[in-house]
């Protein structure tokens, strides 16, 4: 079999959905700003599918000054309205007053220990890796997710609920779910 049949079968054959996950889903990510990124973009993917925020990405990167947690946190109500406009982004007034208070969180959060060993520390600083043989033994949860959903709320952050915080494990490679068949799942390391 090609690397391309035995890949992970959930990213299709779209080549934006491959690279994705071939570049970038469940590589281990420690950089606080770009975790911070991938926690808010799954939010605004609760309802939605990931390949539509994928596609926006850029677009939601330029709306939101790169996710810089120091210039998020001093939005208001005049940046919600101009992002409501904006048709290159999902226009959710709740997901984008969250994003703001979630920058606070965040900074808050960094200043006290550091963003990245937050969030690691609900794996024990390791991706956990669930040896999964088949698509069939995906979950949408865990207690490790279940627990990071509710620090994350206790700090201030909002659609971070289980299921979420779940596909942010996956995605920043805190959880390896590439299936054990797919050419990638022995390349995520620490």
């Amino acid at each position: 079999m090609s690397d391309e049949t035995q890949r992970c079968g959930w990213c299709g054959s779209d080549p934006l959905y491959v690279a994705y996950h071939d570049d970038e889903w469940g590589r281990p990510e420690r950089d606080p700003r770009a975790l911070f990124e991938c926690l808010i973009l799954e939010g605004f993917q609760a309802g939605l599918s990931w390949i539509t925020i994928l596609r926006r990405r850029e677009t939601f990167r330029a709306a939101f000054a790169g996710f810089d947690p120091a210039v998020l946190a001093t939005w208001g109500e005049a940046d919600t309205l101009r992002l409501l406009a904006d048709p290159g982004i999902i226009r959710h007034r709740g997901k984008i007053e969250a994003t703001f208070a979630g920058a606070r969180a965040y900074l808050a959060i960094e200043a006290r220990e550091g963003f990245a060993n937050f969030i690691w520390k609900h794996v024990g600083g390791h991706p956990v890796d669930r040896q999964l043989g088949s698509l069939t033994q995906a979950v949408a949860q865990t207690a490790a997710s279940v627990a990071l959903s509710k620090a994350l709320k206790a700090e201030g952050f909002k659609f971070v609920g289980p299921t979420i915080s779940y596909a942010f494990m996956q995605a920043v490679g805190m959880v390896n779910d590439h299936l054990v068949t797919c050419p990638w799942h022995g390349k995520m390391t620490a």
